[in-house]
């Protein structure tokens, strides 16, 4: 099942080019459950697909051109992110030396990093783009959202703590500062353009992966290109610390990275998750 989150809050099943608001039903579940360590909706997601009525097609249904797309998550604990986890990825960084010291090719000497909470938004808000004199890039990701709560879980299980996939963008200004601190302004996470419930991805380590850029294609590959996939990344990732309901994990970025400025429009796109169109506009300060 594909599950949005749309317009003022709003909580809708996708089916096709429509989606159905189930708000009211939901709204109506978490009532009814305790208290959770962790995003609500995620939590209880599989409690709430169970009691949804079996009609979805019966309730209203809205055009998904005419909805504004929010980011499927809406409070996540943490945001986890992978560096250099394709292998064709990490031979273009280590060429283009973009990144100054910060060219590790082994991800599990180079860890992973964390990005800031606040810079979360859904495909419909777009990418604020600021230091317009720095160079910024897009990096179309798979990501993994964490069900339940995961400590030190080893690959075989890892990907039952698993509440479903999305596509993400990871934007990033260039520099030689921190990774987590280049990669956190407002806006530079997108993740949408919906949550596609685990039982639908039999494979997430075979998706096609890409992203366009103004209708020409920059990023384009198989997430078998993975350094770690996503069982291992997520064993990974629970090994340092425990991940809850709600918790994202950006799997990394395949090759053909590239700068944005304004006025751009990035298409990102992935096998059985769908696609989302997100604008770059000029960051306008705050009065």
């Amino acid at each position: 099942m594909k599950i949005c989150r749309f317009n003022e809050h709003r909580i809708g099943i996708v089916a096709g080019s429509h989606v159905h608001d189930v708000t009211g039903q939901v709204a109506r579940i978490l009532a009814d459950s305790p208290p959770v360590d962790g995003d609500p909706l995620i939590a209880n997601l599989e409690r709430i697909l169970a009691c949804l009525p079996v009609g979805i097609g019966a309730l209203p249904a809205i055009p998904l051109s005419e909805v504004l797309l929010l980011s499927p998550v809406a409070s996540p604990g943490k945001i986890v992110a992978a560096p250099v986890n394709y292998h064709a990825h990490i031979a273009e960084m280590l060429a283009s030396n973009i990144s100054p010291g910060h060219n590790l090719a082994d991800i599990e000497k180079a860890g992973l990093f964390m990005k800031a909470t606040s810079s979360l938004v859904g495909p419909s808000a777009g990418i604020a783009q600021r230091f317009l004199d720095r160079r910024t890039d897009f990096e179309v990701e798979l990501v993994a959202v964490i069900g339940k709560q995961a400590s030190e879980v080893t690959v075989e299980t890892a990907l039952d703590y698993v509440a479903g996939y999305a596509v993400g963008l990871d934007i990033t200004v260039r520099g030689t500062e921190d990774r987590s601190f280049r990669k956190s302004l407002d806006t530079y996470t997108v993740l949408g353009p919906w949550l596609t419930t685990r039982d639908e991805i039999d494979n997430p380590n075979a998706l096609q992966l890409s992203l366009t850029q103004n209708g020409i294609v920059r990023q384009s590959t198989s997430t078998a290109d993975m350094v770690l996939g996503v069982a291992r990344l997520i064993a990974f990732a629970s090994s340092f610390y425990t991940l809850k309901p709600g918790d994202i994990l950006f799997t990394g970025t395949p090759q053909g990275v590239g700068p944005i400025r304004p006025g751009d429009r990035l298409h990102a796109a992935c096998d059985k998750l769908g696609a989302m169109d997100v604008d770059v506009r000029a960051h306008r300060p705050a009065r």
